[in-house]
């Protein structure tokens, strides 16, 4: 039986950067995914921020242009225009990226079995067994650590006993070609109804080379599917939306609950979605998910090597969730909100100086996920790779 290193359970965007993060110190990584292909029922928009990409490198092919300017839209259409004067944001091509860094993977000798499922995981002193399934049959392999980059609803959470995720949003996106080449420069429009996206807002993101339309809310609250087909309509009447050829279509339960609290024990962590690291406001996660990659590889680097149990205790989810009591606040609040006319009202408070000052703090400001580790040891490693 195979002994690994470590057992990355989920190729997406986290569980990619960390199987990459530990090839490169040297650590025998298996990285397992449950798609045929990575391309396959991406679930996110793949927005990057100014902060992600200032601090990590992506290959450029895989971007689209930057853009620098928001509008924010009243459930009665009011609307309040934002610009940056930085590159504020980059839509990733997430298909791309997922291959190149699936490529980059490979290269660095990391083993990779797609199309196959985490059954279960049975606890040694030194080592786990870990139960995988794949095309009708079960196989086996031994991990000295395994790693949970499995989404929202985590297996790996249940097998090694850590947190799980209990409070989300789900999404649903539709992606489109661009239709007019020459139409006004690259823009965010969000529409913030709680009707249409309870609890969160609908989305309108044209980056000059594709479109992407979207709606997040509350499950209980909202019919996805209606409530899309309905912003759409909204959406070629507000802005210059006009719908081309669907390229694909996105969905997925988002985690607004904040960063776990146990995500750490001697078998095993969780990285991602799995560990609720998004952002709880603006259910951003491709900046926390990175951030907290990076400092996992580091520390499951140093544990491996050291058998030191002190280096896990660095990755504390309570110590990390008490840096977002103001975003789980404003996440109680937009909960909160249920009245179209109450929103309406307040938006003169919004396109004030004041408010136009947090609105901006809010779409522009670089406060995102904080650094798990002080500065001496975040150095260590070139944690995402070109």
């Amino acid at each position: 039986m195979i002994i690994y290193d470590v057992v990355v359970i989920g190729a997406g965007l986290a569980g990619l950067e960390i199987a990459q993060s530990l090839a490169t110190l040297g650590q025998r990584v298996l990285l397992v995914d449950a798609k045929t292909s990575l391309i396959e029922r991406v679930h996110t928009t793949g927005i990057f921020v100014r902060r992600t990409l200032e601090d990590f490198q992506f290959p450029q092919n895989c971007l689209g242009p930057v853009v620098r300017d928001v509008s924010l839209y009243a459930p009665n259409g009011r609307r309040l225009d934002l610009q940056s004067e930085h590159d504020e944001f980059r839509v990733g091509k997430m298909g791309e990226l997922y291959t190149s860094w699936l490529n980059k993977c490979r290269s660095l000798g990391v083993d990779i079995q797609l199309d196959t499922r985490l059954h279960s995981v049975q606890f040694r002193s030194s080592v786990s067994q870990i139960r995988l399934h794949s095309k009708g049959c079960f196989s086996d392999v031994q991990a000295r650590f395994v790693i949970g980059a499995d989404g929202a609803q985590s297996r790996v959470a249940r097998e090694l006993k850590l947190s799980e995720n209990r409070r989300w949003i789900v999404g649903l996106e539709r992606v489109y070609e661009k239709q007019n080449q020459q139409g006004d420069a690259p823009r965010f429009h969000c529409l913030i109804d709680p009707v249409l996206a309870p609890g969160y807002i609908a989305w309108v993101v044209d980056d000059g080379e594709e479109v992407h339309v979207g709606v997040g809310g509350h499950p209980d609250l909202f019919e996805p599917h209606a409530a899309l087909q309905c912003f759409e309509n909204w959406a070629t009447k507000n802005t210059d939306f006009i719908p081309g050829i669907q390229i694909e279509q996105r969905g997925g339960r988002i985690p607004v609950g904040g960063l776990l609290s146990k995500i750490v024990n001697q078998h095993g962590l969780l990285i991602g979605d799995a560990a609720g690291a998004v952002s709880p406001l603006t259910a951003g996660g491709l900046d926390p998910c990175l951030r907290l990659s990076r400092a996992a590889a580091s520390i499951v680097n140093e544990f491996l090597e050291t058998g030191r149990l002190d280096a896990l205790k660095q990755y504390n989810g309570n110590r990390l969730r008490r840096r977002f009591w103001k975003r789980l606040l404003l996440r109680q609040c937009l909960d909160c909100c249920r009245s179209r006319t109450l929103i309406n009202v307040a938006w003169s408070g919004l396109d004030s100086p004041i408010g136009r000052t947090f609105a901006r703090k809010i779409m522009f400001g670089k406060g995102s996920f904080p650094d798990v580790l002080p500065s001496s040891s975040r150095n260590h490693v070139n944690l995402v790779n070109p």
